[in-house]
């Protein structure tokens, strides 16, 4: 398994500074927020995705995927009731799979609390309905892309769409497509699932379903900055010959993002090496 990086954690310094930090301090790869590439990352030109690929893989990086997709461009929305506002933000989403997949990223992650809100007055079923139909019509781009899209299940105080990895498993059985998927964020997950997290990896892996994990506590720190304990989910990912990208993305940086990032790998390595 691939130990990453999100690299909006040390979006403070440039593409090739944070390259060159996450290399020393031992990360496998970084997971790309596009919003920290350019204000339309969706419009990127081919020199510019050369550049930033050339770029990570030169300091022995690899780009696991996006994250954190509809932040920019802004008024993005899988759920308003705005038909052309879904029908430009469908669109980016597909440009994003290309942008992702020329990057040499495998995953996408479709988080975006705010982009899949439910407007004043409507009922959940139908900002459900309309974000499924959102996640449908990019599935086979993404299948001819070879990436998996995942739906990723957030805590309620995010967001009322999704909140379970069963609420998203019945969505990507819905869609029916090999390449849309879901993944663990192990924050939302100790909020809103009754399982453990090595339980969920029990319950889900095996299905292939789950294509993808997110590292961070309850608290919204990095792993090993809170009460949750991951010695457990790291055993159960071997267990299961997990053979994915586990990606480091506390929200709440103590100190500050550089340190929180070498305070997460050390602590993820440490619990994998004792694990050997």
């Amino acid at each position: 398994m691939r130990i990453a990086l999100c690299n909006e954690v040390i979006a403070g310094k440039s593409l090739a500074e944070q390259c060159a930090f996450a290399a020393a301090l031992g990360y496998d790869g970084l997971e790309l927020a596009p919003f920290t590439l350019s204000e339309q990352p969706h419009l990127l030109g081919t020199a510019e995705r050369t550049r930033i690929r050339s770029t990570i893989e030169g300091h022995g990086l690899s780009v696991v995927g996006l994250h954190w997709l509809l932040v920019a461009p802004k008024g993005l929305s899988i759920t308003t009731p705005d038909k052309n506002v879904r029908a430009s933000t469908v669109d980016v989403m597909h440009r994003l799979i290309d942008l992702c997949a020329a990057l040499g990223g495998t995953v996408i992650v479709h988080g975006s609390p705010a982009q899949r809100g439910i407007a004043a007055g409507e009922a959940l079923q139908t900002a459900r309905a309309r974000a499924i139909e959102s996640w449908a019509a990019i599935a086979s781009t993404a299948e001819q892309a070879g990436i998996a899209y995942c739906i990723e299940p957030l805590s309620q105080d995010q967001t009322p769409l999704v909140n379970t990895l069963a609420e998203a498993a019945e969505i990507v059985a819905q869609i029916g497509s090999p390449a849309v998927r879901t993944m663990l964020d192990t924050s939302s997950a100790g909020l809103s699932e009754s399982q453990s997290l090595a339980e969920l990896v029990d319950r889900w892996l095996p299905s292939g379903l789950l294509a993808h994990i997110q590292v961070n506590d309850r608290n919204r720190r990095g792993p090993g900055q809170g009460s949750d304990k991951f010695a457990p989910l790291f055993a159960a990912l071997k267990r299961h010959r997990y053979a994915g990208a586990v990606s480091v993305e506390p929200f709440d940086y103590i100190p500050d993002g550089p340190a929180a990032a070498a305070r997460a790998i050390g602590y993820i390595r440490g619990i994998i090496e004792a694990q050997a």
